[in-house]
């Protein structure tokens, strides 16, 4: 029976004859229609059957399907679990069965949980906002033990995951804190001393260069490959040096570096060319911030790859800057590169690749191949062999607009996808204006008036342009989940204009303290940190700095500026006179004190001399998103054909439902999962609920109000018997709602009885 159970993956006899029925050459109707009923009649078939004999062997199933063991489900990333017991029609009856509350949330500065725990041998693993590793019984919730990398002090930042290895009775787990790695025993909890330096690797070591004081951290766990744990990284992105981020691999048991790849080109390697002779010295980014996937049969690690720092201005790195916003296959054991596919040249937009791309198998022209699938925060969903990174479907180099600021060399074309259709909405029209109401509708045209609409790809410029998808996505780093059951690609987005321009970084003669503070703020902090309780050009921005103040005194943030702290790089690089600037404006000192352009003395303005107003909300006068709705989709694609299957909204605000309005779709972070019982599990909405959703369909099947947002990819799991279904709810976060501190565990009744049908 397990040997049975295993190969019941996916039913490819109903679809193949659904591509026969799309590309038989026959012209006779009626072929058509019978091929397509075969088809229909074979995928139902087929899917009954596989739910029953899934049921009946599920004791006997192998662990990797009964656990969580990896980030994402399991190394292709394809977030997807073969359990059945929650199925399509008893899903509406999970109940929470466990809630775990964290001891470390904060209010000020909001913290947030992102994290996607494992379930291990009857045991989940996971984070909490402070950034603790806590091991608990996975069915009841008892916590078993705890691990604090800051030993009390209080971690910042968010991690997204851990990463498990076994070799005998050797079992540990690695954790990502801060610009550190840990090697934690996984039955105790206890730091493994051997590895690394008293049991944790330094990230801002074995880059081949001198970093000074840059901040190299990660927030995302690692993937191992045999006796290798591979970590990308999260750099700074501002106009301020930054760090490489150069992709390594590490000995699972000491920690000392086996491999590294350079994102960013030394000479001699490929891609050199594209990128100024120097560049390898002080240019940063490139960076695998979101994860890697594996494919561990053939040996290759693959990862998609952010934008060159900084984001917004390329004078001082002309060309199509490899490896910067690339899928990237690697040989797992050596670290070198197999391909590449740029999904974006010379960066502008901060349109990281947010994910890794997600390993999956899709009928395409009648074969069955081997791919990834790569989504995008511009909307698109790039589908490449995954053996020789091309492309599935023609992907097109279309002109786009040139750079009117000067110095910039924008590129003159970017790749676009023919199939599948964009998943997100792309570029804004005065079409696009909200339709909410005709007061929310009026003011958006007037704003409008000063800020201009835009394609996808318009350059940062001078004048304030629409942003959509916004800096944000689109996609993000949850990333999509694959059904090896319907073939089909599913991957939530958001819909929600921002507004840019591009500012001098130095003023011409006098500015006073606060005022080139400000300017500070926006160009180097407001990527991050969102507003500070400032307007910018007359709208509202998010007050997330708002009391800092009373947190923190004056003289300790100029430290902090120096050392950086977390995933806050270091700001060393600014002269005396912009650290005193910034803070003359967050702490409301001195600001309207003098002084000349001459004394500014900044450094990096020379390289940079234009930089961003920030990434700036453009929302009607009620607080909602200035285009139409949806403003949060969730989207099922089959990547072979190409096509969009199924798109609704997700998420709601509770105020516009109280009106009447159906789901309208709200900005979202975390990803969603995805089982063999029918069904897509997702949180991730600023309505603070999760859903789950009929794979075949999106319709929604079952609803449950969170006490906060669960930004957070899921997890599910068996134990005894029993499936478990764990969501974390730490909210916070870029969609900066109240934070949470919560893991919620649902279950079915124990006197549930399977119905697959």
């Amino acid at each position: 029976m397990p040997a049975l159970y295993a190969q019941l993956g996916t039913p490819r006899t109903a679809r193949t004859y659904r591509v026969l029925a799309y590309n038989t050459e026959s012209t006779q109707p009626s072929v058509i229609r019978l091929l397509a009923a075969l088809g229909r009649w074979v995928r139902e078939i087929h899917e009954t059957l596989w739910l029953w004999l899934a049921w009946f062997c599920h004791a006997a199933t192998v662990s990797q399907g009964q656990e969580w063991p990896v980030y994402g489900g399991n190394p292709a990333g394809t977030k997807y679990s073969p359990l059945t017991h929650i199925h399509r029609t008893n899903v509406h009856q999970l109940k929470p069965v466990w809630v775990y509350r964290c001891d470390d949330m904060r209010e000020r500065p909001a913290t947030t949980i992102e994290c996607n725990p494992l379930a291990i041998d009857g045991t989940l693993y996971l984070t909490t906002p402070g950034l603790k590793l806590v091991a608990l019984e996975a069915a009841s919730g008892k916590e078993r033990w705890r691990f604090d990398p800051f030993q009390g002090a209080g971690g910042r930042g968010v991690n997204r995951g851990i990463t498990y290895w076994q070799s005998g009775d050797d079992r540990r787990l690695f954790l990502p804190a801060g610009s550190y790695v840990y090697a934690i025993e996984a039955r105790s909890g206890k730091r493994i001393e051997s590895f690394g330096t008293q049991g944790r690797i330094d990230l801002r070591e074995g880059m081949d260069q001198d970093l000074f004081n840059l901040s190299v951290s990660t927030s995302s766990p690692g993937v191992v490959y045999q006796d290798l744990i591979i970590f990308g990284s999260s750099v700074g992105e501002g106009p301020a040096p930054a760090a490489p981020g150069h992709i390594r691999a590490y000995d699972v048991r000491t920690g000392k570096r086996r491999w590294i790849f350079h994102t960013i080109p030394h000479p001699g390697e490929p891609g050199y060319e594209t990128w100024p002779p120097d560049a390898w010295k002080t240019l940063g980014g490139c960076n695998a911030w979101g994860g890697l996937t594996l494919d561990a049969d053939r040996g290759i690690v693959f990862c998609g790859t952010g934008s060159a720092s900084y984001d917004h201005f390329g004078g001082n790195r002309v060309g199509a800057n490899l490896y910067a916003n690339c899928v990237l296959a690697l040989d797992a054991a050596t670290g070198q590169r197999k391909w590449h596919f740029q999904t974006l040249h010379h960066d502008l937009w901060d349109y990281d690749l947010p994910c890794p791309p997600t390993l999956i198998s899709t009928l395409h022209a009648g074969r069955q191949i081997d791919a990834v699938a790569q989504p995008t925060k511009t909307g698109f969903l790039f589908v490449l062999d995954r053996l020789s990174g091309q492309p599935l479907h023609p992907v097109v180099e279309r002109r786009v607009a040139r750079s009117e600021i000067p110095g910039e060399q924008s590129w003159p074309t970017q790749p676009i996808p023919s199939k599948p259709p964009p998943f997100a909405q792309q570029g804004f029209t005065e079409s696009d204006i909200t339709d909410l109401s005709p007061t929310a509708t009026a003011a958006i045209r007037e704003r409008l008036k000063t800020i201009r609409p835009a394609p996808l790809y318009e350059p940062p410029g001078l004048q304030a342009t629409v942003v959509l998808p916004q800096f944000n996505g689109g996609a993000e780093w949850g990333g999509a989940a694959f059904d090896p059951n319907t073939g089909l690609v599913i991957l939530n987005a958001s819909n929600e204009a921002e507004w840019i321009s591009m500012v001098p970084s130095k003023p011409k003669d006098t500015i006073t303290l606060g005022e080139l503070g400000s300017q500070l703020y926006r160009g180097i902090c407001s990527t991050c940190h969102g507003g500070a309780g400032t307007a910018v050009a007359g709208i509202p921005q998010s007050p997330s700095l708002v009391g800092l103040k009373q947190r923190l005194k004056p003289e300790d943030f100029l430290m902090l500026l120096d050392t950086g702290r977390g995933q806050m790089p270091s700001f060393s690089a600014l002269s005396p006179v912009e650290k005193r600037a910034l803070q003359s404006f967050l702490f409301e000192m001195s600001r309207e004190q003098t002084v000349r352009a001459s004394e500014i003395g900044s450094l990096w303005a020379d390289e940079i001399p234009f930089v961003s107003s920030g990434h700036n909300e453009l929302r009607d006068p009620e607080g909602f998103p200035a285009n139409k709705r949806p403003w949060g989709t969730l989207t099922a694609l089959d990547p072979g054909r190409g096509e969009l299957v199924w798109q609704v909204p997700l998420g709601t605000y509770p105020t516009l439902e109280k009106r009447g309005l159906p789901p309208t779709g709200t900005f979202n972070i975390g990803g969603p999962i995805v089982t063999a019982g029918g069904l897509v599990f997702i949180g991730a909405t600023m309505d603070e609920r999760v859903r789950a959703f009929d794979s075949r369909t999106g319709k929604t099947l079952w609803e449950f109000q969170l006490d906060a947002g669960a930004y957070a990819t899921p997890a599910t799991f068996e134990v005894g018997g029993r499936q478990y279904l764990v969501f974390a709810a730490g909210g916070g976060g870029k969609p900066e709602t109240r934070p949470g501190n919560a893991y919620w565990c649902f279950a079915l009744p124990i006197t549930s009885t399977p119905n697959p049908k």
